[in-house]
């Protein structure tokens, strides 16, 4: 396995100083390494991974020099725009590194929503003509090929990228923070779900808001069929559960977001806004971080998530971080006039034990799908 150390050191050395991204689990160790050693500044935990590339971008306009992009595979889709009509050779022509994480890598057991981009991954690189390389799992020949492609980025101001397999980094930990939020996300998930009405929906991002959610029903002996389980397409979540209430107003639709997923693609809060379905509830579970990849942190906690969705024109804005806040704002819920966001302060962290759905994708669709019938 490689250091972390030395990987981000062989860069450095090469004069790569500036790392931008998304986490990625597979990545979480080297993520780590880069928040301990890089100066915030030049460490930029992006809102998706496009933002990323631009972000490096301008670094590079700036100062002549190359930056580090760091993503799971399944943000190569966020990257198509400005890898093609931006940093492209046929464009501006601007160097940058790529790092990406190779979830659902053929003949590796992943789970369901990283098998496609699995597949695609190495293709959608070949498509928009950037050289790659699998990155080797031991130091001598890994450097090697670093040297490569910082010589091939240097030769030709165009991008390459480096993919990483699972178990590429030895292990590096940020120290555990004392959590400092009385309620756990689990929690907070608990205790919304089972306020809700009976003919109510929810929609759940991906990451572990789904896997609580699908673990509290399944210890309540309950069905799945109300819950729509996103277990990709991050930050998409909101958006799917409005298509859902302009079609349905005779019951509530419940999102289940997090702060990564919502700042990933904000500008769906003012779809959602401006819509204004009168039945439609956004719940933003806040930790302040990237909690299925790593627990990387994200801006939630720095930014005013309900003055934004009061600025995006929801009708009702209610905070909470105690349970007792969070029975007083379920209860104004019950009258309030919707579009409503409820944000939740929790701390980040989650069960080690914690499990993932035992259905697949299509059972889960289907069982939605079937209940949304029955008026």
């Amino acid at each position: 396995m490689i250091r972390p150390s030395f990987f981000i050191d062989t860069l450095v050395a090469q004069g790569i100083q500036f790392f931008a991204g998304v986490p990625d689990s597979l990545l979480k160790n080297l993520c780590a390494y880069i928040t301990d050693s890089i100066e915030p500044k030049h460490n930029i935990i992006a809102a998706n991974e496009g933002g990323a590339v631009a972000l490096a971008a301008g670094y590079h306009l700036a100062t002549g020099k190359i930056g580090m992009v760091y993503m799971q595979n399944s943000g190569e889709g966020n990257t198509i725009n400005p890898l093609a009509s931006l940093t492209d050779k046929d464009v501006y022509n601007i160097p940058l590194l790529l790092v990406i994480g190779w979830r659902g890598k053929p003949g590796v057991h992943d789970e369901p929503q990283h098998v496609k981009q699995g597949k695609i991954t190495l293709p959608l690189l070949e498509t928009m003509g950037i050289p790659y390389a699998v990155l080797d799992k031991e130091e001598t020949p890994a450097q090697e090929q670093i040297l490569k492609a910082i010589e091939y980025i240097k030769a030709t101001n165009e991008a390459y990228a480096i993919v990483i397999e699972k178990d590429t980094f030895d292990t590096y930990k940020l120290p555990s923070a004392v959590p400092t939020l009385p309620l756990s996300r689990e929690e907070a998930i608990q205790q919304v779900a089972g306020r809700i009405g009976k003919k109510d929906v929810i929609v759940s991002t991906t990451g572990m808001i789904s896997r609580e959610l699908f673990e509290y029903r399944a210890g309540k002996n309950e069905g799945h069929e109300r819950d729509f389980l996103t277990v990709g397409s991050m930050g998409h979540a909101s958006q799917i559960a409005l298509g859902i209430a302009l079609e349905q107003p005779q019951r509530h639709v419940w999102c289940f977001d997090g702060d990564g997923a919502t700042i990933m693609h904000m500008g769906n809060m003012a779809i959602v806004g401006t819509q204004a379905p009168k039945n439609y509830i956004h719940v933003i579970f806040n930790n302040g971080a990237h909690d299925s990849v790593g627990g990387q942190p994200t801006v939630g906690l720095q930014i005013d998530l309900p003055q934004l969705a009061t600025a995006m024109k929801y009708k009702t804005i209610l905070n909470a971080a105690t349970k007792e806040e969070l029975n007083a704002a379920l209860q104004q819920l019950q009258t309030a006039e919707l579009p409503a966001l409820l944000q939740i302060c929790v701390h980040k962290g989650n069960r080690a034990d914690l499990g993932r759905p035992t259905t697949t994708p299509q059972q889960n669709k289907q069982a939605f799908m079937n209940f949304l019938k029955q008026q």
